[in-house]
């Protein structure tokens, strides 16, 4: 059910979940100083207990709240692009709770860049756990609608329009000796990160690597089975093969050129605007309830990554 900001305020305020928007995805949140209410996202998503969540904050000076050390990169990348998609990991206060850190001993927080939900923040003077607002491993929401679909009508919405990053933020992890990890690629690129940390990222091998969202191998999957192809010429094959079987499909093309014999929707060769109608896409692709969905995959660039890994981990096998 939809609701307005003040009546998701008084939810929040009561200990309820609410979907709220943010410019990458919808998330699911709850007062993340409130245990009961942050047990009922793990419910109603069905996500295992020991994944940690992303908290929201109203701006950087709430960090020290959260966290036992803030290093000069971390104030850096934060000055730099928050509010924005991207989420910090560092090592958390004791008071943080367990349930929010999925039993981590650091917490991820970033500033969400939606004057909706930065409104909520501002006005409730709470700060959010909001993990997308889908059930787990499923097709991440970006528009109000997608999350009454996934979640079903009795949730409280609060609509913010459609996102307009359309994919997960970018995670990076800090320590407190100030060095950094990347653990989710997003549409702020590691080359971005870089360039204001002005340090190469740590040697994985050396470095613990904590938990952190998007990381389970099967994820932003929809319903419908979905295969994935480097070039167009063997998902028009395969095309070929599922009709002669009598089984119905349709692709997800990036770019122009040839086409199967199946309902088809092209998105352009711009990395920003596949993140941006990806879900979306995918949503109205699932719906067409068809036997198989053929995915062409953008090409092995840095540009792509992030849209590669939410791809890679919605056909994993």
């Amino acid at each position: 059910m939809r609701v307005s900001l003040e009546q998701a305020i008084a939810e929040l305020k009561k200990g309820e979940v609410v979907a709220i928007p943010t410019e990458t995805v919808y998330g699911l949140a709850a007062d993340a100083t409130n245990d009961d209410a942050l047990k009922k996202i793990f419910t109603i998503k069905q996500r295992p207990a020991d994944h940690p969540l992303i908290v929201h904050i109203g701006d950087i000076d709430q960090v020290d709240y959260w966290v036992t050390a803030f290093p000069d990169i971390a104030v850096k990348l934060a000055k730099a692009f928050w509010p924005g998609a991207l989420t910090l990991v560092l090592p958390a206060k004791q008071h943080v709770s367990r349930v929010v850190r999925g039993g981590e001993s650091t917490v991820a927080l970033r500033v969400p860049n939606h004057p909706v939900t930065l409104a909520l923040l501002k006005q409730s003077g709470l700060s959010v756990a909001a993990p997308s607002a889908n059930l787990f491993t499923q097709l991440s929401p970006t528009t109000a609608s997608h999350v009454e679909a996934g979640l079903g009508e009795a949730i409280p919405v609060l609509d913010g329009g459609a996102c307009n990053i359309g994919i997960e933020s970018t995670i990076v992890s800090v320590a407190a000796n100030g060095q950094w990890q990347l653990l989710r690629p997003g549409m702020i690129s590691e080359e971005d990160i870089a360039k204001i940390a002005n340090i190469k990222p740590a040697n994985v091998a050396a470095q613990t690597t904590p938990k952190a969202p998007g990381q389970h191998a099967l994820h932003y999957s929809p319903r419908t089975s979905l295969i994935l192809f480097k070039d167009k010429p063997a998902l028009i094959k395969e095309s070929e093969l599922l009709i002669q079987a009598g089984l119905t499909c349709a692709a997800l093309l990036i770019g122009d050129g040839d086409a199967p014999n199946c309902a088809v929707v092209r998105l352009p060769n711009q990395p920003d605007k596949v993140a941006e109608l990806l879900y979306g896409t995918l949503h109205s692709l699932d719906a067409m309830r068809v036997d198989r969905l053929l995915v062409e995959l953008p090409p092995s660039a840095p540009a792509w990554s992030a849209i590669l890994d939410r791809l890679n981990r919605a056909g994993h096998r």
